[in-house]
Order: C-alpha cells, then structure tokens, then sequence
C-alpha cells in the first residue's frame, strides 16, 4: 500500500522573519520613541561633519550667517536688528528673517554667550571658528529640532493612527513607517545639520499646523501656521492650501461668517504679538519687510531647478527684464499655477487633499516665484512625506530628486559621505520588509523605461561631477545638466499631484465616513 505524500509547506520567507519597529505587532509608544532615538542618532552623526562655509573667509556661509545673527540680537537693541548701523553691516550677512527667527538667535546666543562669550562678542566675533564653538551651535539645531520638529511628527502621526485621513484606502498600522519616513528625511537631516540650518523650525510649526487641521484645531493650527510664517517668509509656499482648505470649511458650517472671523483674530493675534517691537513706527515696519523681500538679488541664484532658472539658457530673463516686470510675471506665474488646487480646497474641503493641495502650493512657489534658493525643495518635500502611505512611489521618486538637486551643494560643504550614507538609509527604510504600503501599485514596462532614462542620467552625473573637470568655456555645465534632470522630474510630479488632487472629487466618500469638516 502506498504511503500518503506529506503535503509540502511552504519554504518560509527570510524577509517576512525580520521583524522591524513598523511591523503591526510592536507597541505603539516604544517603536514612536525607537524610530525619535533612531532619527536623533543620524541627525547627530551627520553634524560631526563640515559645515557650510568652514574656513573660507571673508564671508563664510550659512554657519556664519546663523552665528552673526546671534551676536547682533545679543548686543544690539531690537530697533537694530534690521537696520544698516556702524555696529550692523546689512552687507555682512544682514538679518533677512521675520521677527520671530531673530528671537530665536537671541536665545540661541544667550545660551552660548553663557559658556562661549567669544564665539558671539560684537565685531570682533566675525569668521569665529573652533571645535567648541561649533559643537555649541550644533547642538542648537539638534535641540530646536527635539523641541519643534519631533513633538510635531508624533502630533501628526498619532492623528493619523486615531482618524486616518477620511479616505478608507490606505490602512492606518502603517503610521510607523510613516513616522520613520518624516523624521528620517534626508534632505532635512543634511541641510540642518550638515549645511547649517534651522528648517526644522519652520517646518516644524508648519507640520503642527498640518495635525492641527487634520484633528479639527483649526484655531491652533492658525496660530501655529502664523508662527511659522513669522519664522521663515518661505512658509508662505504653503498659504494657498491653508487659506482654501480652511475657507472651504468654513463656508460649509453653520456660522460661516462667525468661523472666519475667529481664524483671522487669531492670525491677527499671532502676527501682533510677534511683530510688537516693530509696529511703533510705520519706518520700523517698513525697515523689516523691506529685508524680507530682496529683490535686487535677482529673479533667482545658482542653479536651482525651477522654471526662471531652466529656462534662463535659452531666454535671459534678467538682462531682457527689469525686476518690476519680472516681479509682476513671477507673482503672475505662481498664482495661476496654484489657483486649480486653491479652488479645488475651497470647493470640496477634505483631509487627503489638503495635503495634496499643500504639496501643489508649494510646488507652484518652488517652480515659479521670485528668489528660490535650492533649499526650498525643503518644503514640497514635507506634505510628500506626509502623502508616503498614499503616494510612497511618488515620495520615493522626489525624495531621490530633491536630494540630487542639491548635490552640488552638499559637494561645496563636503558632505559627501554624509549625502550617500543618509540616502543609503533612507532608501533601506523605504524598502524593508514590512514597509509596502501601497507599493504594490503596477507600472507598465513602457514607464519603468521612460523614468529609467533620467535616473540612469543622475546616476552618471553623480560620478562625473567629482571625477571631470568641466570645459573651461562652461565651467558650470555638469550644475546645468543636473539642474535641467530635477526640473523635468519637478514639472511631471507637479502635474501628477495636481490630476490627482482633482480626481478625488469623483472619488465615492466611504460609507459612514463623517465629512471632515
């Protein structure tokens, strides 16, 4: 008689056996406090590297713009902060953030001033280098990033585990992943803590204001917004989709009158409170906004990958145009570029496209406004994280742009090794086992092989521009080349999240689901 054949289990996965913090089964507050440590780690480890200007006198970089800032809040009297004096050299790295961000650098300094007097003394302070002083400064970013950036990931985190964002497609044991993918982005991580910035403040207070919204504060997050706004005027990318989703809500409720009037005293509030030592004098106000807004310095600088600068090849936007009429084509350009998702907010209000309609706002500033500075890819980049569960393709693909966009950059500050370890680890989060939400999204042949073309272009790139010595006639053309690649990759993404954001209008609401106002 012959013997029954044993049934055959399946070869077990090697893959499925790694448990990661972001694996359903792992408690919720241990992993969030893992993933924090873990950020804070590389955060740490990347600012032991050089730091943007670091030994090139006379002007240095961004280091010293943050260091000198400090140095002029702490001596000077606030009615000096803005103002061209013998004691303030707006040509030395002059103040050019709101109110807000000089208070910050006024704390900073008494902090250092405490244990560092001469890294911040007036005057004879300037082109202050040394190991100690740059440990101090950095640990200025770590902690402004601990006490801003982080408590607001998990504020925005922990709403999306609780609430979701009212679509019903995308399941919520993914806010883990989510929570690595925001606070583990390398762009942020290499610009503040590397180069030398303090974004995380900002965008800290912007992704607040986001949870805010997405939990119905709406009033905290006005004030948040507004307090970002007054930290770094780029915030204003984001106006648009604020000023729609909240509009559009608000003129669905009962006392639509009553609604808006209780955001604008807030915001009115907030912007008061901030700007109070300079609203004693028209002059004193006029002083601060007109170092807000430099226009003399150009429609753009260096080789960012917007619309003015691609295009500048082929027609010289500053020499054809005066800056009046270049002024007025740029506000024109930005507007009609994100009125389609403004109007789309103001109409069908709804969490998902907020965050679609934040990442379009600010795409159409990057893209199209007046002085973008390669940096500001920061700020698109923050709602695509927030859309990874939705969108992790997309997030995966401007993640790996907006980095490159900014390697020349990272180049000038010798944040090489940085910039490879960082995008190694992101792109291992990105794709370990239990992280594919959504990623199972099928892509014809045809694609792969049209989005192959730019990668392998980048890829080349990479290599060439540390290994080749550009033709002397063009000395800035592998800078050009990169430049050209983001900006193509930017228009398709930009387009992209526009038809998608529309398209959730003839998207069936989940049965059940309250409307999310």
């Amino acid at each position: 008689m012959a013997k029954p054949k044993k049934s055959q289990s399946p070869a077990p996965d090697p893959l499925a056996a790694v448990q990661l913090p972001w694996h359903p089964p792992a408690p919720p507050l241990a992993t969030a406090l893992l993933i924090s440590l873990a950020a804070l780690l590389v955060r740490a480890l990347v600012s032991v590297g050089p730091y943007s200007g670091q030994g090139t006198a006379p002007k240095f970089g961004d280091y010293e713009a943050q260091r000198h800032w400090m140095e002029l809040t702490l001596h000077l009297p606030s009615s000096d902060w803005y103002r061209n004096t013998s004691a303030n050299d707006l040509a030395y790295w002059g103040l050019d953030y709101p109110p807000l961000s000089a208070y910050q650098s006024w704390i900073h300094a008494r902090l250092i001033n405490a244990s560092l007097p001469d890294a911040v003394a007036l005057r004879s302070s300037r082109g202050f280098e040394s190991h100690e002083s740059k440990l101090l400064m950095r640990w200025t970013v770590l902690s402004s990033d601990l006490m801003v950036f982080f408590p607001a990931a998990l504020w925005l985190v922990w709403t999306y585990m609780k609430d979701g964002l009212g679509d019903g497609g995308v399941r919520r044991d993914g806010w883990m992943w989510l929570l690595a993918m925001v606070l583990i982005n390398p762009c942020l991580v290499l610009i503040d803590h590397g180069h030398f910035q303090y974004n995380c403040i900002s965008l800290g207070l912007t992704l607040g204001a986001i949870a805010g919204v997405l939990s119905r504060n709406e009033l905290v997050a006005a004030a948040l917004f507004s307090l970002a706004i007054n930290h770094k005027q780029m915030s204003m990318y984001f106006a648009p989709a604020f000023f729609g989703h909240l509009l559009g809500k608000c003129m669905k409720r009962k006392y639509p009158v009553v609604e808006i009037m209780k955001l604008g005293f807030v915001v009115l509030g907030t912007f008061a409170i901030v700007w109070w030592p300079y609203l004693q004098s028209y002059e004193a106000a006029i002083q601060v906004i007109s170092r807000l807004a430099p226009f003399e310095r150009g429609i753009y600088e260096d080789y960012v990958a917007n619309f003015w600068c691609s295009t500048s090849v082929l027609i010289k936007w500053k020499r054809l145009f005066a800056i009046k009429l270049l002024k007025l084509m740029s506000l024109s350009a930005t507007i009609l570029a994100f009125l389609p998702s403004f109007i789309q907010q103001v109409k069908s209000p709804s969490n998902l496209g907020f965050l679609y309609s934040l990442l379009n706002s600010s795409f159409s500033f990057y893209l199209f406004s007046y002085q973008v500075h390669e940096k500001s890819i920061l700020l698109p980049l923050l709602p695509a994280s927030l859309l990874a569960l939705h969108e992790p393709h997309l997030y995966g693909w401007f993640t790996y742009y907006a980095l490159f966009s900014m390697y020349p950059l990272i180049c000038r500050d010798q944040l090489l090794l940085q910039y490879i370890a960082v995008l190694g680890l992101f792109f291992l989060i990105y794709y370990s086992p239990g992280a594919s939400y959504g990623k199972e999204v099928k892509i014809s042949s045809r694609t792969k092989t049209v989005l192959s073309l730019p990668l392998l272009c980048s890829i080349v790139l990479h290599i060439v521009y540390l290994q080749i010595e550009p033709p002397k006639r063009y000395p800035f053309i592998f800078d050009a080349l990169i430049m050209f690649i983001c900006f193509s990759q930017f228009v398709i993404l930009s387009l992209y999240t526009n038809y998608k954001q529309w398209m959730l209008d003839f998207q069936p609401r989940p049965a059940g689901r309250k409307k999310d106002l």
